[in-house]
C-alpha cells in the first residue's frame, strides 16, 4: 500500500493510495469512514494545536476526562450537546468541527474537494446573472 500526506488545516495525515496495479474498480471501493474516529481525531488535533490538556478541556466542558478521552480516540459516540460543549471549551465554533471532519471523510471517500468554483459553474452563474441584469 502507498501512502500520500495530505494536509487538512495545517495538520498532515497520510493517507492509502492504493498499488499502482490495481484495476479501476479496486481504486473506487474505499474502506468504510467511521465518523466518531474522525469528530475524535479533529477534537485531538484542535486541542493539541491549543496545547491544552484533556483534563483542562474536559473541566471547561463539563465532561468526564475519561469520557472525553474515549470520544477523543473514537471509542465514544458523541451526542451534538456533548460536542458542542466541547467546542465551547475548545473556543471553536461546531460548524467549523464538522467542516473539518467533513473534508477528513470526503478524502477518505476519494471526493475532491474544489478549492474554487468550478469554471462550468462560473460560466453558467455568469450567463444567469448577464440575462437577468437586462
Amino acid at each position: 500500500m502507498v501512502k500520500q500526506p495530505v494536509t487538512v488545516n495545517g495538520v498532515v495525515r497520510w493517507r492509502d493510495v492504493g498499488l499502482a496495479h490495481e484495476t479501476k474498480h479496486e481504486q473506487k471501493e474505499h474502506k468504510m469512514v467511521v465518523l466518531r474516529h474522525e469528530i475524535g481525531d479533529v477534537l485531538r488535533d484542535v486541542r493539541q494545536r491549543q496545547g491544552r490538556t484533556l483534563r483542562e478541556v474536559s473541566h471547561n466542558a463539563r465532561v468526564s476526562l475519561g469520557y472525553l478521552s474515549e470520544v477523543e480516540r473514537g471509542q465514544k459516540e458523541a451526542s451534538s450537546e456533548l460536542l458542542s460543549s466541547i467546542c465551547s471549551a475548545l473556543d471553536v465554533p461546531l460548524s467549523h468541527m464538522l467542516r473539518e471532519v467533513s473534508d477528513r471523510v470526503a478524502l477518505a471517500e476519494g471526493v475532491t474537494i474544489p478549492d474554487t468554483v468550478p469554471q462550468e459553474l462560473s460560466d453558467e452563474l455568469g450567463k444567469d446573472l448577464m440575462s437577468n441584469a437586462f
